[in-house]
C-alpha cells in the first residue's frame, strides 16, 4: 500500500458525493488507517480531489489557510451543508465499487 493507492481511492469519487476517511482506509482494505489517509491528503498532488473527503459524523478538515477552502470547493460540486456546517453523508456519500450501500 502506498499514498498512491489513496490518491486513486480518492480519485474515484465523483463530483458531487464525498467518502469518509474511514471509507477511503476500508477501500484499500484496512491496510491504512484513516489517520494515514488524512496524512496522504495533506500532502497529494494537484490533481487529487481532497476536499472530497470528511470526517465521519460528516464535518471538515480544519483548513490550513483556515478560509473555509473545502468547504467552498464542495460547494462549487453542489454538495449540500446541514445546520451545522456538516455534508449531508446519507445524501452526498459514495460508495466504493463491491460496498454496500
Amino acid at each position: 500500500m502506498s499514498w498512491d493507492d489513496v490518491y486513486a481511492a480518492v480519485r474515484s469519487i465523483p463530483r458531487g458525493r464525498v467518502a469518509t476517511y474511514g471509507d477511503v482506509a476500508r477501500q484499500l482494505s484496512r491496510t491504512i488507517s484513516p489517520a494515514a489517509v488524512g496524512w496522504a491528503l495533506a500532502a497529494c498532488p494537484d490533481d487529487v480531489p481532497w476536499q472530497r473527503v470528511v470526517r465521519a459524523d460528516g464535518s471538515l478538515a480544519v483548513d490550513a489557510d483556515g478560509l473555509g477552502r473545502q468547504r467552498r470547493l464542495l460547494a462549487r460540486e453542489r454538495v449540500r451543508f446541514d445546520d451545522a456546517g456538516r455534508v449531508k453523508l446519507k445524501t452526498y456519500r459514495h460508495t466504493f465499487e463491491g460496498e454496500e450501500p
